[in-house]
């Protein structure tokens, strides 16, 4: 069994949670960024490919999906660890509500033994 939390010890993971997501919207923010520049990346080099291509409308299709596949690889990837910082923010939000409510069982629990 655990340990009893004690107010100073809750208080203090209180304000470490908070911290975090406080740096968390930076973080977010940016991985958003990188995410939407490695859009437009691909979605240009789709389009230049697509123009310079020969053939019909297919082969034009074909041909620039198999040139840009890099392109859509890293747009991809960013797209991916964008979404994982929005989870890691959701999750250290419920968190800073988890830590909350043991608060505020820690707080009865010490004023029902000084009663």
């Amino acid at each position: 069994m655990a340990d009893p939390h004690n107010p100073v010890d809750v208080e203090s993971k209180i304000e470490e949670t908070k911290n975090h997501i406080a740096k968390g919207v930076d973080i977010v923010t940016a991985a958003e960024n990188a995410a939407k520049a490695a859009r437009r990346a691909f979605d240009e080099a789709y389009a230049y490919a697509y123009l310079n291509a020969k053939g019909s409308i297919p082969e034009k299709k074909y041909k620039a999906t198999i040139a840009t596949l890099k392109e859509r690889e890293a747009a991809e990837v960013a797209e991916v660890a964008f979404a994982d910082t929005e989870r890691r923010a959701w999750a250290l939000n419920h968190e800073l509500g988890a830590w909350q409510s043991i608060s505020k069982s820690v707080v009865a629990m010490y004023g029902a033994v000084r009663a």
